[in-house]
């Protein structure tokens, strides 16, 4: 579907969303949430869903004077149903906010429908740097690949790996970390040989990783989409890479919390940058991992959750700033800003951006008390995404 056919199919969203909110209930704001339930990232749904309802669990469902109902719909990972789920949200059922977004081109279908209706929309889970620069009323809870990219390269650098290969999946997130760490590690003196890029969807790995093998770089630096480590870690295994003396470096998403534990001992070692950690040691992150598991039939939560998490933090307080207004201007002024200890550590909104700035962590897989784990080692403290940080 063409931009202009998506531009008049909401032209008239704006006008019937002001309509919808005088006609409904003063007292209740709908978040519509949207997220892959089913289908090959359903496991990125179920997280980001999860920590939405802890923080619901824990903080009440009243704020700023409103009830606040969670509306949760699948889009199935596809993004014209992204699109058509969000306006029907919009539309059909009055939410005043649109959250969720599993991946990068579910993210960007609804873009148009913010801008046009003004609806406040928080991505909590895609990482592309540009989805916030699709329309004024996005902002993220989750974070980018250039963030937890950046650090890689550089800790790569300073420990002694002169020449890697780029391994990613190839769309909007994959191109970002392959760019940024790059970047980085290349402008510390490194080398990357050779950039491979894997189909999304379906990927076999098997021939991919014979290339990297081939070229015998000191690492392979991989980012993968959340939820496909597993089938990663077993064929990197399969091929001997480790007992070729090729170290695996990679953004989190590829040792996820949620799947760790299947990879087996074949992950401990690996090295990657990311936003958050099961094992994070906080007493913030100990309540939350606590209630997450009571409320979720002792699951583990991954940074997913977390984006879902914060993603409802951010709204109570924003809702708290407008005194329950959700009307998208104020909404989003009310978001830049915004500053919370969240289970990951300290965030806050860029006021220029509208995306988060955080804290990235450096961290090994490890064995702890028989459970693998990824554990911290160094923090990049409250850093900025590194895309935008460096636009004129």
């Amino acid at each position: 579907m063409t931009i202009r056919a998506i531009l008049a199919g909401v032209a008239g969203l704006a006008m019937t969303v002001a309509g919808l909110q005088t006609a409904a209930a003063d007292d209740v704001v709908k978040v519509g949430l949207i997220l892959p339930m089913t289908g090959p990232f359903a496991s990125t749904g179920r997280q980001v869903s999860a920590g939405a309802k802890t923080f619901m669990a824990k903080h009440g469902a009243t704020v700023g004077g409103k009830t606040i109902e969670l509306v949760i719909r699948d889009d199935g990972g596809v993004a014209d149903q992204t699109r058509r789920v969000a306006q029907e949200l919009v539309v059909n059922d009055g939410a005043a906010i649109l959250a969720g977004f599993g991946l990068t081109p579910l993210a960007m279908s609804v873009a148009p429908v913010s801008t046009q209706a003004k609806v406040p929309t928080i991505v909590m889970a895609a990482g592309t740097a540009s989805i916030t620069k699709a329309s004024e009323f996005i902002t993220r809870t989750s974070g980018t690949l250039p963030q937890y990219s950046l650090p890689v390269g550089t800790w790569a650098s300073q420990n002694g790996i002169k020449s890697v290969v780029t391994l990613v999946s190839d769309y909007g997130p994959g191109l970002d970390a392959e760019k940024w760490f790059t970047k980085e590690f290349t402008s510390k003196g490194g080398t990357v040989t050779e950039a491979v890029r894997v189909p999304l969807q379906n990927p076999d790995f098997a021939p991919f990783l014979q290339r990297v093998r081939d070229a015998k770089p000191d690492a392979v630096f991989v980012f993968l989409p959340s939820g496909v480590g597993s089938l990663f870690m077993k064929q990197f295994n399969e091929r001997g890479l480790a007992d070729a003396g090729i170290k695996l470096i990679a953004t989190g998403d590829v040792t996820d919390d949620d799947i760790l534990n299947s990879m087996g001992p074949s992950a401990i070692g690996t090295i990657t940058g990311h936003f958050y950690a099961t094992s994070h040691d906080s007493p913030e992150n100990k309540a939350y991992v606590e209630a997450f598991k009571k409320e979720n039939d002792g699951m583990r939560p991954n940074f997913m959750s977390v984006g879902g998490y914060d993603g409802m933090a951010l709204i109570y307080a924003a809702l708290e700033k407008t005194g329950g207004d959700a009307s998208g201007p104020a909404f989003m002024e009310a978001v830049k800003g915004l500053s919370w200890t969240s289970p990951r550590g300290p965030v806050s909104i860029d006021p220029e951006t509208r995306d988060i700035i955080q804290n990235i962590y450096v961290r090994e897989v490890k064995e702890v008390d028989g459970e693998l784990h990824n554990v911290e080692f160094a923090t990049f403290e409250a850093l900025k995404d590194p895309e935008k940080a460096e636009a004129p």
